[in-house]
């Protein structure tokens, strides 16, 4: 039978145009030029029922950018999972951590054939960075990998980065996903996520389902957002670093805030867990 918890996207694309990456869509709402027409559809689509998605986008980069700075400097991390990398941008978690942590170790898992050959080519040069092909939602395939590297040292405290890619998953074991995830790494490894959000109000759940029915009926056909109970899940056996599961742009900004957030702004969440 199919496996009804993975969406269309989930299965790489490569180089196929008829068919929406996920890599690629993020590219799109972030502005860049490596995407397709199909990809620039489901942007369209979002932003038919919200003008300002594309700030999904920028509050998970900008979310994910602090929490690294975190990471590398408050917390002294200097080995990084990092799942579902993406397309390489301005500021990826090597760059922004090895600016701290000259010697961290990053090693990005993707199963999109574009992204790790857009990856590979650009690491190249960088001995602790690496590119490894696997499905991030298989969490035991992708730790066999990834210890038959011997590329980090599970003895030694690990983040594990799943910034953007949990609502691309969108059956109902991602709290098992992530327990797998927990489980492998030792006590004082971290959890990063960003997690598109169902704030449970009515103005915001409007937004947040019209644009979760956008994603899902569109070339992609994915883009769940879950309640804070159902994130709250993701984080097994761990502390929440203040201040907790919260918006993304409320996680530690970088100044003050002299503008109110729009709609879908209040439609992501993002948190740092520590694991007890």
């Amino acid at each position: 039978m199919p496996d009804t918890s993975k969406a269309p996207s989930s299965v790489p694309v490569g180089v196929d145009t008829t068919r929406a990456s996920i890599a690629r869509v993020y590219d799109a709402f972030l502005g860049g030029k490596d995407n397709f027409e199909v990809d620039r559809e489901v942007l369209r689509g979002v932003q038919a029922a919200a003008p300002q998605a594309q700030d999904l986008a920028w509050s998970n980069r900008n979310f994910l950018i602090r929490s690294c700075r975190f990471l590398a400097g408050q917390a002294g991390i200097t080995q990084y999972l990092d799942c579902g990398s993406g397309l390489p941008t301005a500021e990826n978690t090597h760059q922004v951590v090895q600016r701290i942590q000259p010697d961290a170790k990053v090693l990005y898992i993707d199963n999109d054939p574009v992204v790790l050959a857009h990856g590979r080519a650009l690491l190249e040069e960088n001995e602790n960075t690496l590119f490894l092909a696997a499905d991030i939602f298989e969490p035991e395939a992708v730790l066999k990998v990834v210890k038959e590297q011997d590329f980090l040292d599970f003895t030694q405290p690990i983040a594990v980065m799943q910034a953007g890619t949990l609502h691309h998953y969108i059956g109902s074991e991602g709290a098992q996903i992530m327990q797998q995830y927990v489980d492998a790494v030792v006590p004082g490894s971290y959890t990063v996520i960003s997690h598109f959000f169902d704030p449970e109000t009515p103005e915001h759940t409007a937004v947040a389902q019209k644009m979760e029915d956008k994603f899902i009926h569109s070339p992609m056909g994915s883009g769940r957002f879950r309640t804070r109970a159902e994130l709250m899940e993701f984080f097994p056996g761990q502390e929440l670093v203040a201040p907790g599961l919260v918006l993304c742009d409320d996680w530690w900004p970088d100044g003050p805030r002299v503008k109110p957030l729009n709609q879908v702004e209040e439609c992501i969440v993002g948190a740092v867990g520590r694991k007890l």
